[in-house]
């Protein structure tokens, strides 16, 4: 029974229309090969197909003959010819017409685009799940803010952007872990733990005035200040700041934690671990030593002096020695110093750590997320990560671009709780968790992103969140319409499986058909190239793909979903619409937004 689940899943996640043609072609050249009119010994697995820029070409392309031509000895058009011949005696396969220098297009039958409705209908869920990831062990760090506040708008487009990834990977076949570095370890923290005390001190009863330059001023300590004074009275007053430190920043940054768990939980964002920065040095244990004696080990640690960094006049610098990681044999502009003069460790010997720390829990892909603001800390990290791995470990870092707010146009500045920023809490409760969500991922990482409130609640085909959502809920109405106009009308899977789907011969439908049934192409190019984005926009065309096709029944009745009269023909319409409401739910899924079946 278990054995016949599993093979019944993974014959859906090979339903990929691209493989299924890939497989033709490859199967058409091991035949030539077999015939002699293909070396043997060149190897034809990596042939792919994709689809032709012009739709008129055909459904599919394949640039085989020219990739195979120098190899073979051959003219590519003789190679394309052959290929043809080869693939027109498919069963599936219209014709093949050779272009150009030897592309070779590929049209597939109506019947076999027809065919399709049922396997998506019946694949369900499954539908455009891979296994492109081999279940490989993958982290995904995301979020990272230091825990000296709550999440403000800057945060949030990374905060999406790590989670649509993670869910991305996960639909793909990556075994993910989604993980938050808690920076609680630096100099902010204890700027933190002052700021609280200043409140602790408020709750206690001082007029405590202004906030001091240099701490943070955010209401948002008030009840760390209060929890304090709660808990220990005027003890702490009585203390030294090396004795009350500790404590303080203790519970600022827990309670800092719990508010930024709600604000992102409030994006339905959660992470599997939080690791502190603050454990790589403690209970004696030290593992900032640790990974600097593994690239000792390596011979990547000397010591020696930096050249003077750009842009320093010459009595501004001081040449000194310290303790230095040959970051540049791994593509780095400069070695970079993992110790200061007076032999503490830098920031970045604290991020080699932490990353030699996921090697260690067995991550064989990671993946970081960055603000803007970081860029110039990549090709660090990189040579980082490629030394403790030996190369081994794939690690991605992906920017994410400053979001600009905008409320009819007009910049939004500031905030109703923090008086400087505007948190992410105010975003969600201003226009919902879903448009936030959406259109976060509706512009590629690392482009600048204009997010206006306005524009994302508007009811329109300008508003993507919204178009595509309708697009589901409008698929959900159309089988309660069918429901009334043809009374007992059985609606189920098993049904809709058996309709006669050689009805659906309109240009539009088998063009929508086409389009979703190129899910799977596309989660498997999402997932390696890890830009959930292209899922954004591919939902996006899907949804204006089922409008138009809706739209063009209000003028032309015998296209309408809903055939008045026409049994058959209304079970082939409802077959494609449930197999485009699937691939719209699944796809609004990875990115986390709901589906609606009803739209108010």
């Amino acid at each position: 029974m278990v054995a016949a689940l599993l093979a019944w899943k993974k014959r859906f996640y090979r339903m990929n229309v691209f493989a299924h043609v890939e497989g033709l072609i490859r199967a058409s050249l091991s035949a030539m090969q077999d015939a002699g009119t293909l070396p043997k010994e060149i190897d034809v697995s990596a042939i792919e197909a994709e689809s032709p820029r012009d739709k008129s070409h055909g459904d599919f392309a394949t640039n085989a003959a020219m990739v195979l031509a120098k190899k073979a000895g051959m003219k590519p058009r003789d190679i394309a010819e052959a290929l043809k011949v080869r693939m027109e005696a498919f069963e599936d396969v219209a014709k093949a017409d050779v272009a150009g220098p030897g592309f070779l297009n590929i049209t597939f039958k109506p019947e076999f685009w027809q065919s399709m409705v049922a396997t998506i209908v019946q694949a369900g869920d499954l539908f455009g799940r891979a296994d492109v990831g081999g279940d490989a062990k993958t982290n995904v760090e995301y979020v990272s803010a230091n825990p000296t506040g709550p999440m403000h708008v800057g945060h949030c487009r990374g905060a999406v952007f790590g989670d649509a990834l993670a869910r991305l990977l996960e639909f793909a076949g990556f075994d993910v872990t989604r993980e938050y570095y808690i920076n609680d370890a630096g100099g902010q923290v204890d700027v933190l733990a002052r700021s609280a005390f200043l409140r602790y001190r408020e709750a206690l009863g001082e007029d405590i005035g202004e906030i001091p330059e240099g701490l943070y001023p955010g209401e948002y300590l008030k009840p760390v200040g209060a929890a304090l004074a709660e808990a220990f009275g005027e003890k702490l007053l009585e203390q030294d700041e090396a004795d009350w430190m500790p404590v303080v920043r203790g519970k600022a940054i827990d309670m800092m934690m719990v508010m930024i768990r709600e604000d992102l939980a409030a994006l339905n964002i959660h992470h599997d671990v939080f690791f502190s920065e603050a454990s790589l040095k403690c209970n004696g244990r030290d593992r900032i030593s640790e990974a600097i004696d593994a690239l000792k080990a390596r011979g990547l640690i000397y010591e020696g002096v930096l050249p003077k960094p750009k842009g320093h006049e010459d009595e501004e610098w001081e040449e000194r020695e310290q303790l230095l990681f040959r970051s540049t044999e791994f593509g780095d502009d400069v070695d970079r110093a993992i110790a200061k003069s007076d032999g503490s460790y830098t920031y970045f010997a604290g991020d080699i750590a932490y990353h030699f720390d996921k090697l260690q829990r067995g991550f064989t892909h990671l993946i970081n997320v960055f603000g803007a603001d970081h860029i110039g800390y990549i090709k660090r990290m990189k040579s980082a990560v490629a030394a403790l791995s030996d190369n081994k470990a794939e690690f991605d870092i992906k920017v994410c671009q400053l979001v600009k707010l905008f409320r009819g146009g007009e910049p939004v500045r500031m905030s109703k709780r923090s008086g400087t920023f505007v948190t992410l809490r105010d975003v969600v409760e201003e226009v919902g968790r879903d448009p936030v969500r959406f259109m976060m991922l509706y512009r590629k990482n690392d482009a600048p992103l204009d997010f206006d409130f306005a524009k994302v609640t508007e009811q329109s085909k300008d508003n993507p969140v919204f178009y595509v959502q309708y697009a589901h809920a409008r698929s959900a109405s159309v089988f309660r319409n069918a429901a009334e106009a043809f009374e007992g009308l059985d609606t189920s899977k098993e049904a809709l499986m058996q309709a006669d789907l050689s009805k659906l011969t309109d240009p539009g439908e088998i063009e929508l058909i086409k389009m979703i049934s190129a899910f799977p192409r596309l989660i498997e190019g999402a997932a390696r190239a890890h830009e959930p984005h292209r899922l954004a926009f591919y939902l996006y065309e899907v949804a204006n793909a089922l409008h138009s096709q809706w739209a063009r029944g209000n003028d032309s009745p015998q296209l309408r979903f809903i055939a008045q009269g026409d049994t058959g023909m209304t079970m082939a319409r409802l077959a494609m619409i449930a197999a485009t409401q699937q691939v719209i739910s699944s796809g609004l899924g990875v990115l986390g937004v709901e589906a609606p079946d009803a739209m108010r």
